[in-house]
């Protein structure tokens, strides 16, 4: 098969979280276990740093994995989802993984995977396994796709593990409260293994307080630490607390493991985080002026109130937002954030998962937010470009599916 026919394949057959929903979430790490005892384990050949949260676990992940670039150390970088080409899903030294290894993956590993049911993101997993041991990286860093306890990435021992912080996101799987959410992802602190929380939360500290006991895991709180605040091409005004986050698993790095990073590539990593990995979709502008142009992939209530709060900061006549949401968003809960007075141009992203444009602007209708609906993001998008003035802003966001389909 050509790459092309590869990845069709790929998205045809195997059940993906990203595209049909809970149906495509398996609740045992079996599969896993199974694909990566057939591959030798390769997760075990070199060390890894395991990444997880509700909101800003992308951003922290890309973070760290570019201050590691920055010390010389050959890093693996496993995100999901990705937003224009599935190879951002593995990553070294910021350059995609080679269409051949897709490929030749996939001719290797297909039977098997038809024979034990494999799903989109178990695959993913693996193969970004195998490929961080073919390219002989020193260090891995690897994103919670899911949760955490369940989640096919938790079968690595790492050297640290972080959690970012707790928001009420994919509730019909992990829990509909914050403790709950928080059991969940307290799933990835292993015996003995230092572990950073992001934010120290009401609902949470104890929950995450008492797995660190039972399993004598250091835990410490980027939040309770005062650090200076360091440039970043992230833009995005909520990236000074993953900043922290990422300040603070550094030092537990230098404190707690065989890791050597100096001040200089924190301070150069956090500063250089796009150029270095290729992060999209945070707080990105698409176009400065004539108009501005901005899309952001906060998708949940915690992640978009920061969003909506620096949109509130620009400066404009006009403000044209492209929207549009997955199925199972509560959307009582996010599209009271977003501002009355702008115009709306809804649509349906192009996945299963994705909401009909007139459901959503009905329900828009409901708190306020009014404009008109299209069949495609494209159309919408033209037709809020069509209607800006030099003075306005457009911005795009609701979904990781509609940015990707704009940038």
């Amino acid at each position: 098969m050509t790459y092309q026919q590869t990845l069709h394949w790929m998205f045809e057959r195997l059940p993906m979280f990203q595209r049909q929903g809970a149906s495509a979430f398996k609740k045992n790490l079996d599969h896993i276990i199974l694909l990566c005892d057939r591959l030798g384990n390769p997760q075990t050949a070199y060390k890894t740093i395991h990444v997880g949260g509700t909101n800003g676990k992308g951003s922290t992940s890309h973070m760290l994995a570019s201050v590691l670039q920055e010390q010389g150390y050959k890093t693996g970088l496993h995100t999901s989802p990705h937003l224009k080409d599935f190879r951002e899903r593995i990553r070294v030294d910021g350059h995609l993984a080679d269409e051949s290894f897709v490929v030749q993956f996939i001719e290797q590993q297909k039977a098997f995977i038809a024979q034990n049911q494999l799903s989109f993101f178990e695959l993913t997993v693996g193969m970004a396994f195998q490929y961080f041991k073919e390219q002989k990286v020193d260090v891995a860093v690897i994103e919670v796709g899911l949760g955490g306890r369940l989640d096919s990435t938790n079968i690595i021992t790492p050297i640290l593990s972080v959690i970012t912080n707790i928001g009420l996101d994919h509730t019909a799987i992990l829990g509909d409260t914050l403790e709950a959410i928080a059991a969940e992802k307290a799933g990835v602190v292993k015996p003995n293994i230092p572990v950073v929380i992001g934010e120290r939360q009401t609902e949470t500290t104890s929950v995450f307080d008492a797995k660190a006991e039972a399993v004598e895991a250091e835990i410490s709180y980027a939040s309770d630490f005062d650090y200076p605040e360091l440039k970043s091409e992230l833009k995005g005004s909520y990236q000074f607390k993953n900043k922290k986050t990422v300040q603070r698993a550094v030092e537990v790095l230098n404190q707690c493991t065989e890791l050597s990073i100096s001040e200089e590539s924190l301070v150069k990593g956090i500063e250089k985080v796009t150029t270095n990995t290729g992060l999209l979709g945070r707080w990105q502008i698409i176009q400065e002026s004539n108009p501005k142009i901005v899309c952001d992939t906060g998708h949940n209530k915690e992640g978009l109130t920061y969003v909506m709060s620096q949109l509130a900061e620009e400066h404009y006549k006009e403000l044209h937002i492209v929207l549009g949401v997955v199925s199972d968003k509560d959307l009582n809960s996010v599209l009271p954030l977003f501002p009355k007075h702008a115009i709306y141009y809804f649509s349906k992203p192009d996945v299963p998962r994705g909401l009909n444009s007139d459901e959503l602007q009905q329900k828009a209708a409901a708190f306020s937010l009014e404009g008109k609906n299209f069949k495609k993001i494209s159309e919408a998008f033209d037709a809020a470009k069509t209607a800006a003035n030099a003075e306005d802003l457009i911005f795009i966001g609701g979904s990781t599916f509609v940015v990707a389909e704009i940038i």
